[in-house]
C-alpha cells in the first residue's frame, strides 16, 4: 500500500497547523490507514486546542489566575559608604538570609596621591516576596544619593509562551506518531526534518519562558557604593560649629586678615615707591609752579 500521499498531506496540515497557532483543520486521504491517520490528526489537534485554549482562558478570565500577575521588579540604589569591605558583606549577608544571592560583583580602588578609597557595584538577586525588605536593608547601610524602583509586567507573554509551548509539544506527538508509521524513505524524511524544526522551537521557547519565570521569581537589585575620598573631606554644616568655638573662630579670622592687611602692604610697597615717586615729584613740582605763577599775578 502506498503511504507517502497520505503522510504526506498530513505533514503539509501539520506544518499549517504550527503556522497558524495550532488552530488548523485535519489532513484527508484514502485507504484505511490514511483515515486512521487523519482521525488521530484531528483528535491530537482537539486536544491541543483545547489545552492551549483553557490555558489563555483561564490566565485571562480566572479571578485567583489574574490576581497572580507576572511581575519582574528592578531596583537600583547609590550609596556612600564609610567601609566598601564591611558594606559589601552586610548586604551579602542580608541578601542571602532573605534567600537570595550575589550575582555580580565588581571592585575599584582608587589612588590619588597617598589617598585611596574604594568603588564598587553589586547585583542582588532575591526571592520577589522579600523585595521591599531587602530594598529597605540595602538604604540603611549607608547614605543614600539615589534610589529608583520600577516594574514590568509579563503576565501575557507568559500565558503567550506557555500556550505556544503545549501547542509545539502537541505538534511533536503528532509528528513522532506519524513517523512510528511511515514506511516510504522519503516520508520519514520529511517527518525527521519536521520533528527537528519543532524540536528546536520547543528549546527555544522554553528557554525564554525560563527566563521570564526566573525574573519573576527574583528580583534585581543593583547596588552601587562609594567611600568618601579622603582628599575631599566632607565639610560640616556651618550651623553645627558651638558658639564659643564660632567666636574663637572669628577672632582668629580678623588676626589673619589683619595680619594678611599688612604682610600685602610690605609686598607692595617697595612698588609703590618706585612706580608713585615720579608722580609725587611731578605733582609736587606743578603745586609749586602754580604757586609761583599765582603769587606773581598778586603781586
Amino acid at each position: 500500500m502506498n503511504r507517502r500521499r497520505p503522510i504526506g498531506v498530513v505533514l503539509v496540515a501539520l506544518v499549517l497547523l504550527a503556522g497558524c497557532g495550532g488552530s488548523a483543520g485535519g489532513a484527508a486521504g484514502g485507504g484505511g490507514d490514511s483515515a486512521a491517520l487523519a482521525e488521530t490528526n484531528v483528535e491530537a489537534e482537539r486536544a491541543a486546542d483545547a489545552g492551549g485554549g483553557d490555558g489563555g482562558d483561564a490566565a485571562r478570565t480566572d479571578g485567583t489566575a489574574a490576581a497572580e500577575r507576572s511581575i519582574i521588579r528592578t531596583g537600583e540604589v547609590r550609596l556612600r559608604v564609610e567601609d566598601y569591605e564591611r558594606a559589601r558583606t552586610n548586604l551579602t549577608a542580608a541578601v542571602e538570609a532573605r534567600g537570595g544571592y550575589v550575582s555580580d560583583s565588581t571592585k575599584q580602588v582608587n589612588d590619588r596621591g597617598e589617598a585611596s578609597w574604594t568603588t564598587g557595584r553589586l547585583v542582588l538577586r532575591v526571592p520577589a516576596e522579600n523585595f521591599s525588605g531587602t530594598m529597605t536593608a540595602v538604604e540603611s547601610e549607608g547614605r543614600v544619593l539615589e534610589s529608583s524602583t520600577s516594574t514590568q509586567d509579563v503576565t501575557d507573554q507568559v500565558v503567550d509562551l506557555q500556550a505556544r509551548l503545549d501547542n509545539l509539544r502537541a505538534e511533536r506527538d503528532r509528528l513522532r506518531e506519524l513517523y512510528q508509521r511511515a514506511n516510504d524513505t522519503e516520508d520519514v524524511l520529511a517527518v525527521e526534518r519536521r520533528l527537528s524544526e519543532v524540536q528546536t522551537e520547543i528549546e527555544r521557547t522554553e528557554a525564554r519562558l525560563q527566563n521570564l519565570q526566573r525574573r519573576v521569581a527574583y528580583s534585581t537589585i543593583t547596588v552601587e557604593m562609594t567611600e568618601p575620598r579622603p582628599d575631599r573631606p566632607a565639610p560640616d554644616q556651618w550651623y553645627d560649629t558651638p558658639v564659643l568655638a564660632a567666636f574663637l573662630d572669628s577672632v582668629h579670622g580678623v588676626g589673619v586678615v589683619l595680619r594678611a592687611a599688612v604682610v600685602g602692604f610690605a609686598y607692595a610697597a617697595p612698588y609703590l615707591l618706585v612706580f608713585l615717586a615720579p608722580f609725587a615729584v611731578v605733582g609736587a613740582l606743578v603745586y609749586r609752579f602754580r604757586r609761583r605763577i599765582l603769587g606773581g599775578d598778586g603781586e
